[in-house]
């Protein structure tokens, strides 16, 4: 804890002195300043989420798998030819939330996307512990590929989807945005067969790790009380958690989007408050904790990933919220990026240049 302490100090005088300027820059500091983030305390990332503004959807309840909880609701834009598609991925910390509370701080209105042509679904998933990990995350990206193979139906542009979230489900975003293709070509079900990867992601407080022993040294001892982090591998306590770390190791890692992070990876848009408080207050201030952002943001920066973190009031990106991000991704830019694993063309990043 001495050595959390002592870069608290030293990057709240730094942010006494000066602000600072992310947008799509290379921050050369940024590991230096990683402590400084804070987390984002409003009711849209944390346990209950206002409601954003949503029509009815064009079809509710559309079953992706066999399970339950694997459904999806849709809401089909009009327009001329296939249309772009933003699909999201509800908070809750992998054990609750739901598909109809859609994250305002992420869509705050979903007439907005539908009017300019880009449809939106909304999609469950099976909760730890009763289903731990991989099964929420991989229910979302099984989600991706089935409506993947029904574009024709819902007249869907294949090569053109985004994802975003808030909380678990800006960390689910952000795991199958960095992660390899899980297409299985071989498999019997042919849904497998299609690609998981997508145009690019825009999340609102999520994590980019869930291994304890990693955020911990990040933010403190209070975010490994947060019940995502241990009901997230089927244990019912902190305790229990802890004590079985080496049973769960590998899929604290495997389920830590920065781990997954490599320079083909499409475009990323992170959003975080400003509260400058370190070591993290309690749970509920960690899990949502802007440390992760800037962790992200400085692991692109070095490998040439396109990545726009905002932290209000702290750092200023290009794009002011998910909205933008989402709408200039899915109608203006990258027109000829393909689902294909592949490096995104985008203009070189400025050098943010060490003062």
């Amino acid at each position: 804890m001495t050595r959390l302490r002592e870069n608290t100090m030293k990057i709240q005088t730094t942010f006494e002195k000066r602000k600072v300027n992310l947008g799509a820059n290379r921050w050369g500091t940024i590991g230096a300043l990683a402590l400084a983030a804070v987390v984002l305390a409003t009711a849209s990332v944390g346990g209950k989420s206002r409601r954003a503004t949503s029509p009815k959807p064009t079809v509710a309840n559309v079953a992706y798998d066999k399970h339950k909880l694997t459904q999806f609701d849709f809401w089909q834009a009009k327009g001329e030819g296939p249309r772009p598609l933003l699909i999201f991925i509800h908070g809750g910390g992998w054990y609750s939330g739901d598909k109809t509370t859609i994250t305002p701080k992420v869509i705050p209105d979903l007439n907005v996307f539908l009017d300019k042509g880009v449809s939106v679904a909304s999609v469950n998933y099976r909760k730890s512990p009763n289903a731990p990990l991989p099964a929420p995350v991989h229910d979302v990206a099984y989600a991706v590929q089935f409506i993947r193979h029904h574009a024709k139906k819902w007249n869907i542009d294949r090569n053109n989807i985004a994802l975003c979230g808030g909380s678990a489900g800006g960390c689910t975003s952000m795991w199958i945005l960095c992660h390899d293709d899980l297409a299985d070509p071989e498999s019997d079900d042919p849904v497998k067969h299609e690609s998981t990867r997508v145009k690019g992601a825009a999340v609102v407080g999520g994590q980019v790790s869930i291994d304890p022993k990693v955020i911990e040294d990040w933010l403190g001892p209070q975010v490994l009380q947060h019940p995502m982090i241990y009901k997230a591998v089927g244990e019912r306590s902190s305790k229990k958690a802890k004590m079985n770390y080496k049973k769960h190791e590998a899929r604290y890692k495997e389920f830590s989007p920065y781990n997954h992070m490599s320079s083909d990876d499409p475009p990323l848009f992170m959003y975080y408050g400003n509260d400058m408080t370190l070591p993290s207050k309690d749970s509920g201030h960690g899990i949502h904790h802007p440390v992760y952002g800037v962790k992200m943001k400085e692991k692109a920066d070095q490998l040439g990933v396109e990545c726009h973190l905002q932290i209000e009031g702290v750092a200023e990106a290009k794009y002011a919220n998910a909205e933008q991000f989402l709408l200039d991704l899915l109608l203006k830019r990258y027109a000829g990026y393909s689902s294909e694993k592949q490096t995104p063309t985008h203009p070189s990043l400025p050098q943010f240049h060490k003062r």
